[in-house]
């Protein structure tokens, strides 16, 4: 924002809160609903750049610039810190939009009857962990009745004790199958389709829950804070990951989480700087070490332990919180701001993040230790001579099975119909068939059309305007940000991207997935609420909130149209091969 922008900030507040008022009565019912909800938001928004209140602290959801930035810099206006009844608002408003999301997962969760894509690995892992302390094999077939049929039928119809007690090759750390061993535990067992997905359903809730609050901490404000949790709740890509039993969702709540932590962190150091700067002192208040960056460590050294793909996210998350602490030190008046505030504090929170990081990965891994029928647990005992021999027999044993995994992970170039470039992931082009049926009979749907066949299929293929639009947005945001001049929040919307998806560039060789994408989510619709942010304080109230509802209705009204084939609702082929866009879709 320029000098001449922030000059305007309080006026423009009292202005918009006047609109609210007035247009409440002469306007159509959308624009009086949407006018009642700004009218709140313009209540709850905290000052949109920071000089404007440095009181206005991290449990506020404040995001404040240091006063010498001449491109974040407001006139104090202490009136608007949100009341404690606006903040229990934002809370029910965001409650809301996860009930919604919830919804969405929840409801026939249990369907299809059958196991969908890689939950013939994951679940019937998670299920032996449960029952075992780790995984174990299964054989392709069992006999049932004196009929051989496929060990996956025979689980999904509640034969589930068919494993052989011989430790099952696992290429991916325990955690996340912990976590559906946990929604297993709970939901009734294997037995119960809706148990094998109960723990990614409630992680894609509360994936919701942050990146609602996170996009609140960035913007400071509820409509666009709600617009990121509908834009979730409702996204094709979200919604299958929550209804299926796979992993990559969990990375995506635990780096998420790992990042609001983080943003909670530049709050707090942000407060400590600008007191000193109150002050007049001569040295800067130590912002290197905090709880909240320890518990961003732990969260994506869980992250790591669903999925090595979580290493991406450490690094980049550092990288970037240490500059942002860095260039607050700059804009605070401390000298030396890159020498000791990237280089020396750099090293200085690396020294803590990265053994904690590292001890909460290898506390994933706690029962592959205490298992004696753990694979590769007795590889250094059959392996005299090979690999480390300076190390204990276990960790060589648990080092060689590393190496045995990163073998696997940068050889893996099997062919498969639904491979996808990574590059492509933005664009959704080739997303994957998880599930697909033909049915007997006309249930449902079918029965609106008797004649067709009958089908039903989970294809995890993002809503397309919500993918399309964030890929235009990230380009939009970075040009916004450069003329701004600068914006800290750029970064933010940049991580995800960064962490989650760049990284597979060098992996364009390698068997990969759409679905892989989950990942990258937030930080796509973050780069929406970026861009409509920006609209928001730049343009007129009615030009904001138009933009704000076509957004909304369009993107509501293709997930409706897509929602059937996300859930596998019994449809005619017809019905869905209309939803097949374009012909790598198929």
């Amino acid at each position: 924002m320029n000098q001449e922008s922030a000059l305007r900030a309080p006026a423009t507040r009292t202005v918009t809160r006047q609109r609210a008022a007035g247009t409440a009565r002469t306007s159509t019912l959308p624009q009086r609903v949407a006018a009642r909800i700004y009218a709140f938001a313009a209540a709850h928004t905290a000052p949109k750049h920071a000089a404007a209140d440095f009181a206005y602290t991290s449990a506020q959801h404040s995001s404040p610039e240091l006063a010498h930035d001449p491109h974040d810099s407001a006139p104090n206006d202490s009136a608007s810190t949100p009341s404690t009844h606006a903040r229990v608002m934002a809370w029910v408003w965001t409650l809301v939009v996860a009930l919604f999301g919830a919804l969405l997962r929840f409801i026939r969760l249990g369907e299809p009857r059958a196991m969908v894509f890689d939950e013939t690995y994951y679940v019937k892992d998670a299920w032996t962990m449960l029952m075992t302390g780790e995984p174990q094999s299964w054989p392709d077939e069992v006999t049932i009745n004196g009929q051989l049929v496929s060990v996956n039928d025979a689980f999904a119809n509640g034969d589930t004790n068919t494993w052989i007690n011989v430790a099952e090759y696992v290429v991916h750390p325990p955690l996340g199958k912990w976590l559906i061993a946990l929604g297993l535990k709970l939901f009734g067992g294997a037995g119960n389709p809706f148990a094998w997905r109960a723990a990614t359903a409630i992680a894609g809730v509360i994936g919701i829950i942050l990146l609602i609050r996170v996009t609140l901490r960035l913007f400071h404000n509820l409509p666009i804070a709600l617009l990121a949790g509908f834009l979730m709740s409702i996204d094709g890509v979200s919604i299958t990951m929550s209804r299926t039993g796979l992993l990559d969702i969990f990375i995506m709540v635990f780096a998420l989480g790992a990042f609001s932590l983080l943003l909670i962190h530049r709050d707090w150091a942000q407060a400590r700087l600008r007191k000193a700067q109150e002050a007049h002192a001569t040295k800067p208040p130590q912002i290197t070490f905090s709880w909240w960056r320890v518990g961003a460590a732990i969260l994506l050294g869980c992250a790591t332990g669903v999925k090595w793909s979580g290493t991406y996210f450490f690094a980049v998350f550092c990288v970037i919180s240490v500059l942002w602490d860095a260039w607050m030190r700059r804009q605070a008046g401390f000298p030396h701001w890159f020498s000791r505030g990237v280089l020396g504090n750099g090293i200085l929170a690396a020294l803590y993040m990265l053994p904690i990081y590292a001890a909460t990965y290898l506390l994933t891994w706690i029962g592959w230790f205490i298992h004696p029928n753990s694979y590769m647990h007795d590889w250094a005992l059959t392996h005299r001579g090979q690999g480390l021999q300076w190390l204990p027999e276990s960790v060589r044993s648990f080092v060689a099975y590393h190496q045995e995994m990163w073998q696997f992970h940068t050889h893996l170039d099997a062919p498969h119909d639904y491979k996808a470039n990574p590059l492509t992931w933005p664009l959704q082009i080739r997303p994957t068939s998880f599930y697909w049926e033909k049915l007997d009979g006309h249930p449902g749907m079918c029965s609106l059309s008797p004649r067709s066949q009958c089908v039903a299929a989970i294809t995890s293929l993002g809503n397309p305007l919500i993918w399309w639009l964030g890929s235009l947005c990230a380009i939009v945001a970075i040009v916004i940000a450069i003329m701004k001049r600068g914006d800290w929040r750029i970064w933010a919307v940049l991580a995800g991207f960064l962490g989650g998806w760049l990284p597979w560039a060098q992996y364009l060789h390698r068997t990969t997935f759409t679905f892989y994408s989950i990942v990258l989510l937030p930080w796509m619709i973050l780069a929406i609420c970026y861009v409509y942010n920006w609209i928001r304080e730049t343009t007129s109230r009615e030009v904001w909130l138009i933009t704000l509802w076509i957004t909304v209705s369009f993107c509501a009204i293709i997930s409706v149209f897509f929602y059937p084939i996300w859930t596998a609702m019994p449809v005619p082929y017809e019905f869905w091969r209309i939803h097949m866009w374009l012909p790598s879709w198929i």
